[in-house]
């Protein structure tokens, strides 16, 4: 007989881990306990030799499937003598274990909660250890009821039982419930009044009828309408002031998604994943049709599965309540506008009484519960292998760094912050946050940092955040190392988009980085945005960029594209043709002279103005709804015209690295046929670029090639620039964790941070 002290780091509370030891002991016939703490999951075990070396190696490899084990470590142990194996009270202690994520209803809840003969039949809150919420209910580590928002709700005799049996699937499930001892539904009014329909029923019958409903979700409350119905649409679109920014559709399965769009192996195992996506998927010709103002104008369509039983309940009931659940095989025909609740880009409503008072005037109805949200978490979003955003589902999912290292807090940006913890060799980053640009989403930020420095139980010795001084980020970490007593860094913008692609590929050595975007601080002072730059950990050197446009009416140019247009004309001395060619915008008369006399037309080397240039030139957007939409809609003009060649001579590369568009952008002005100059401008652009690149490895002797920046959620030019570096030698890294956007940068700065505290 021999005995171990046995420690399991990862992702290992809330995920079935302790039962999953439980079983195994009695199956090899060990004795001793397991319990959780502060830095995971520890078991004091004894038996013979050989189920003692099958219970390690078991640890590793048969571990709970929503599960991280990233370390199993034994330590010898005197014999205690005991008999059995139990379950104990937790311990608490220093935090250095992780919550795990939130996922979707698995398949055996599903089969209980459509069982008429089940007790949690039709239960809008059935959990077990393989399903349900973990992050956005946990309050605190080590994760124990008593820790959720589900403290308030004490298990009822039955739920007890299975609680408390070794043998049952909700052995141990801390968020484990009934229609008797767990959170209640309701449905309400818009002046939140409760209504005495049967919640599902009443909820749906609404919907049909047009109106929308606020239903309260994992991470906040989404906003449904009838997909199907413009009108409701349309209505959604006005009360929300949400002129043509796409929204997300949530269907049944994918069988029901095929209707609409094209989908592949991939997104079908994307969509279905656990962790359940918003998955942007390519439209079928007619889907405009048949979900009038959804996505106007786009090419793609995003689309989600159902995650939590409110949900499934949802789609249930509109299928006619059959038993089983084979019917979810099928295709159903409700479609249903999925849109998170903020007003204003606020951050989520979670609360019950905040989303009476923020959403009124937007919901006409609410379908409620009484649990608590702990923590705001919007839905992620992904293209193809790309996230767009980041959130439910993978937050607060740890990024392995190369090494371990001093513990950074880094706060960001102003555009889709978020934000960063490391702790030894992980990075925490936080979920989508968003723009910094009002007060309650500054709050939120703050709210953020200080819950996930609680989680992970970090006292930062440095502070980190983006170069600009007038960030909310930037204040707000000045003030943070103040308060505390810390050192503090600026990282530059474009240091931290390749810092971040570099962090998660565990890379430390020297690169070329290509930093492509709309605006970032450049070190000049100047407004940066594509940049060739040299990256050795702390060091950043900008050995190219785009030659610069101005932007006339400064910021005003970047939510204009036709200013762009204009710049671009007057760049290529053709500052005539700009009152006649805009004449339907106001300023066009005045524009061409204020480029002459460089009045309020700083210049930029940013390629996310390129892409608004040529959105410009060739009339598929004037001025922009909302952030990216020109470039977006370019895009899907690309891929609506198909294959193109590079434009011989469209570019000019200078002694100095300075890569020149002009060339570029006077065949765009010209062109005639947009569909067609759209596609030939992003081959072309993926060809300069490659050059550009290629060169600088030369001459750098660099053979690694790293690409940041919201430029590359372009997919035509990613993907073309990636095969043009590939097929000459080089090796490409490419954001794949976290967006390549300033969703990410958060992580750059603090692995930036790190390397200053290191040298």
């Amino acid at each position: 007989m021999i005995a171990s002290r046995i420690r399991i780091t990862g992702v290992v509370q809330g995920v079935g881990f302790r039962p999953f030891v439980w079983r195994l002991a009695q199956e090899l016939d060990l004795h001793g306990w397991v319990r959780n703490d502060g830095q995971g999951v520890e078991i004091a075990a004894e038996g013979a030799a050989e189920p003692m070396r099958v219970l390690l190696e078991r640890l590793r490899c048969d571990a709970p499937p929503l599960s991280r084990v990233d370390a199993v470590e034994a330590s010898a142990a005197v014999l205690e003598g005991g008999k059995g194996f139990v379950i104990v009270e937790s311990q608490a202690g220093r935090v250095s274990t992780a919550i795990a994520h939130d996922t979707a209803t698995c398949a055996d809840c599903l089969d209980e909660l459509f069982d008429r003969g089940n007790r949690r039949h039709a239960h809008a809150f059935i959990t077990c250890t393989h399903c349900g919420p973990r992050y956005t209910v946990t309050r605190h580590l080590p994760y124990d009821r008593a820790q959720t928002s589900l403290a308030h709700f004490p298990l009822c005799a039955e739920c007890a039982g299975e609680y408390a049996d070794p043998a049952d699937r909700r052995f141990h499930a801390e968020t484990t419930c009934c229609p008797d001892c767990g959170p209640q539904l309701s449905l309400h009014d818009a002046r939140g009044k409760p209504l005495p329909h049967e919640p599902i029923v009443g909820a749906l019958r609404l919907i049909r009828h047009g109106a929308i409903v606020a239903i309260k979700g994992l991470g906040g409350f989404h906003l449904i309408c009838a997909a199907d119905d413009a009108g409701a649409v349309a209505r959604l679109r006005a009360r929300k002031s949400r002129e043509e920014k796409p929204f997300a559709v949530l269907l049944a399965n994918v069988v029901s998604a095929r209707d609409y769009t094209e989908i592949d192996t991939e997104e079908a195992a994307l969509l279905a994943a656990p962790e359940r996506p918003i998955v942007l998927l390519k439209k079928h010709g007619d889907c405009d049709l048949k979900l009038e103002g959804v996505a106007p104008g786009l090419s793609s369509l995003g689309v989600m599965l159902p995650t939590t039983p409110i949900q499934f309940l949802l789609f249930h009931e509109a299928a006619g309540r059959p038993a089983g659940r084979d019917w979810l095989e099928a295709k159903q025909t409700l479609a249903l506008v999925a849109t998170s609740a903020n007003p204003g880009g606020e951050p989520l409503v979670t609360a019950n009484d905040q989303a009476v008072m923020r959403l009124s005037g937007i919901a006409d109805a609410f379908l409620m519960h009484d649990r608590d949200i702990v923590s705001p978490c919007d839905d992620s979003v992904i293209r193809g292998a790309q996230f767009i955003r980041r959130a439910r589902g993978f937050t607060p999912r740890a990024i392995r760094l190369a090494s371990a290292g001093p513990s950074v807090l880094a706060c960001g940006g102003w555009f889709k912050n978020s934000i960063c913890v490391t702790r030894s060799d992980e990075a925490y980053v936080s979920q989508h946050i968003g723009d910094l640009d009002n007060a309650a989403s500054c709050l939120f930020h703050e709210e953020s940092v200080a819950r996930l420095l609680e989680l992970t139980d970090v006292q930062p010795e440095i502070v980190a955040h983006d170069l600009h001084p007038d960030f909310h980020s930037s204040r707000f970490a000045a003030a943070f190392a103040a308060r505390n007593g810390l050192h503090i860094i600026a990282v530059q913008h474009h240091h931290a988009h390749i810092a971040a692609v570099l962090a998660e590929h565990r890379y430390e050595g020297p690169v070329l980085g290509l930093a492509a975007d709309g605006v970032g601080l450049g070190a000049d002072g100047g407004a940066w945005g594509g940049e060739l730059l040299l990256v050795d950990g702390r060091h950043c050197e900008r050995i190219g960029r785009l030659a610069p446009l101005p932007l006339p009416g400064g910021d005003r140019a970047a939510r204009e594209p036709w200013r762009m247009a204009a710049a671009a004309l007057w760049q290529l001395g053709r500052g005539a043709e700009i009152a006649p060619r805009f004449a339907m915008q106001a300023a066009a008369d005045g524009l061409a002279a204020m480029l002459d006399r460089g009045v309020n037309c700083p210049p930029t080397s940013s390629l996310g103005r390129v892409f608004d240039a040529v959105a410009g030139l060739l009339a598929v957007r004037a001025v922009a709804a909302f952030e990216g939409q020109a470039a977006m809609l370019l895009e899907g003009l690309a891929q609506r015209a198909g294959h193109a060649s590079p434009l011989t001579g469209g570019w000019r590369i200078g002694a100095d690295g300075v890569l020149d568009l002009m060339p570029l952008l006077a065949a765009m002005a010209n062109a005639a046929d947009p569909a067609q100059a759209a596609a030939q401008f992003h081959a072309t652009l993926a060809a300069a670029l490659a050059e550009w690149l290629h060169l600088a490895a030369k001459a750098t002797g660099q053979r690694t090639v790293t690409l940041g920046g919201g430029c590359f959620l372009n997919e035509i030019l990613t993907r073309a620039l990636t095969a043009r570096l590939t097929d000459a030698g080089l090796q490409v890294l490419r954001a794949r964790r976290l967006p390549p956007n300033d969703g990410g940068i958060s992580l750059g700065q603090a692995w930036v941070a790190r390397h200053f505290l290191e040298a």
